[in-house]
């Protein structure tokens, strides 16, 4: 009795010197394998640790080295050459669940003219502990109403989504020059096309970093947001209707930082963090929204008690609980 071939799905995960995070993300896509599909698990490496290798070696997948910096051309290296009918993603210090795949096959099956479908994920801790519920806990299935939900706050995660090898010659590679949100970017490509639908089933364990622990991070991406935002939004500012709408998604996409580094700053005055520490973090919350970010600072809000604390004479440690 003859059998069906196994539908071959390339999986392709950018990493950059993190071997034992990369080792969790393989193990669990190799778990996901079953009797109907299997993986072919595309390695895009811009690191140099030779770790990486052996990682990648143990879980059959394979290795490409990469050159150019940013995870989209990592992601690029393996989407080059992909062979699988279907295209997956996965960031290297993230895990698939056991939820994932089987959900958005039955949803691409049923509908050959989609080109992708988006899954929710779960915020987990450095250890994989739950943070929170699946995220987001709603959105828009499709069309227009989607598409404005992409460009007013919501970043699906890449590796929640899955889209059929033919987008790669309709919608081409990842923007290399973005060295951040080229993952939204080439969403927000494919959602523009009217053919992604989102699909409530938890696919991913999101790792979080801690609380302003990532400035320099959300310095590079907050010019590269604000790039994405207008190179979408404006060629579709009619899914937003009025022009307040289309502000009101500008505020949206960029609240994110702003809170960031609000938080950041109050966070570091309570602990008596170094001035620069703070003043920096109020520069974040400034380049985000000048206006806001002066009001801010003059009103009885937290930005401006952040800022006073870090202004006031600080007391010098006394000589019993300085290190020696």
């Amino acid at each position: 009795m003859s059998t069906a071939p196994r539908r071959l799905i390339s999986v392709v995960v950018p990493t950059r010197d993190r071997p034992d995070y990369l080792r969790q993300a393989l193990a669990s896509i190799r778990a996901l394998e079953g009797r109907e599909f299997e993986f072919e698990i595309l390695v895009g490496d811009n690191g140099s640790d030779p770790r990486t290798i052996e990682v990648t070696r143990a879980f059959g997948a394979r290795h490409l080295p990469v050159t150019a910096a940013g995870a989209g051309a990592a992601r690029n290296a393996g989407l080059a050459v992909a062979r699988g009918e279907l295209i997956a993603f996965l960031d290297d210090d993230d895990v698939w669940m056991d939820s994932h795949i089987r959900p958005h096959l039955e949803v691409l099956d049923a509908d050959p003219e989609l080109d992708g479908v988006m899954g929710q994920v779960i915020a987990v801790d450095d250890a994989l502990r739950v943070l929170d519920d699946p995220w987001p806990i709603q959105a828009p299935r499709n069309g227009d109403a989607l598409l404005q939900a992409m460009l007013s706050g919501y970043y699906p995660q890449i590796g929640a989504t899955i889209v059929r090898a033919r987008v790669r010659d309709v919608i081409g590679l990842f923007d290399e020059s973005l060295l951040g949100d080229q993952d939204w970017d080439w969403q927000l490509r494919l959602a523009r096309r009217r053919k992604l639908v989102f699909t409530p089933a938890p696919c991913v364990q999101f790792r979080q970093r801690p609380p302003g622990s990532y400035d320099a991070l959300r310095f590079r991406r907050l010019g590269f947001g604000r790039r994405v935002f207008f190179r979408h939004a404006l060629p579709e500012r009619r899914v937003f209707g009025a022009a307040t709408g289309l502000l009101g998604a500008y505020r949206n996409v960029m609240w994110q930082y702003y809170e960031y580094f609000v938080d950041a700053a109050v966070e570091r005055a309570e602990q008596g963090r170094p001035r620069s520490e703070i003043w920096r973090a109020i520069w974040g919350a400034m380049r985000t929204f000048p206006l806001r970010g002066s009001y801010h600072l003059v009103a009885p809000k937290p930005l401006r008690k952040a800022l006073l604390s870090s202004l006031a004479p600080r007391r010098p440690t006394p000589p019993a609980l300085r290190a020696h």
